[in-house]
């Protein structure tokens, strides 16, 4: 099969080699590209919990004035892996919803206990931090880094494109599907994808490419790429 993954090569490079040796044809288009933005490091040592709704967010924080023992709260496996690979040892995970990382954080955070720190980029699609200021949580929010849209892609890769029209397309965040269906447009390239089936990463991401007609739409976690394949 052809599939086109979206995300930057440093989170796509290890299933663009896994999906090869499979056998299966790869074709990577990053539709945003990630930014560090400069922030204040605040004292941590005043904060009981550290809250992450990215992997981004942990890829461009200092964490060498961080306790990795503090309690650290992930929306995702994907977050999850890298909070692990960072040295974090008391993570608890929601499975790829802000939502559900909300209910994990009432479930095991007493405001009682102390204060919590929110670490994203600088839009996001749901406020948690005011959320949990209402229910009676202290949350500072550190904004680390910034999301661009990638706005041009070469003659050559459109080529391409249109020339074998993957069957499959992986979609990670609203910010990318925005990118990629702006990308579309500007190509004209929005009516080639009866044939495609759409993985997103929530529904929120699938609800952006609506308007594009697709074969089928999936909804998946991260670490469930290889095991779509499967489904179609």
């Amino acid at each position: 099969m052809h599939i086109l993954l979206t995300r930057p090569l440093e989170d796509s490079k290890d299933l663009i080699m896994r999906f090869k040796e499979l056998g299966h044809q790869v074709s990577h288009l990053p539709v945003i590209t990630i930014e560090k933005k400069d922030y204040e490091d605040p004292n941590y040592n005043e904060f009981r919990g550290i809250i992450f709704t990215s992997s981004n967010a942990i890829k461009n924080l200092d964490i060498s004035k961080i306790n990795k023992d503090i309690f650290c709260f992930c929306v995702g496996n994907a977050t999850e892996k890298i909070a692990k690979e960072k040295g974090f040892q008391n993570i608890f995970t929601a499975e790829g919803n802000v939502s559900n990382l909300k209910e994990i954080i009432l479930q095991n955070f007493d405001p009682k206990n102390g204060n919590l720190i929110y670490v994203s980029g600088e839009l996001v699609s749901y406020d948690l931090d005011k959320e949990l200021k209402i229910e009676g949580y202290y949350v500072k929010r550190i904004i680390n880094y910034s999301v661009s849209s990638i706005e041009k892609l070469s003659d050559e890769f459109v080529g391409q494109l249109k020339n074998s029209i993957p069957e499959i397309v992986f979609i990670y965040s609203e910010n990318s599907a925005r990118s990629y269906l702006n990308l579309l447009k500007k190509y004209n390239l929005i009516d080639n994808w009866m044939d495609t089936n759409l993985m997103c990463l929530g529904e929120k991401s699938s609800a952006v490419l609506n308007e594009i007609k697709w074969k089928k739409i999936f909804l998946f976690n991260p670490g469930e790429e290889e095991y779509l394949l499967y489904k179609i």
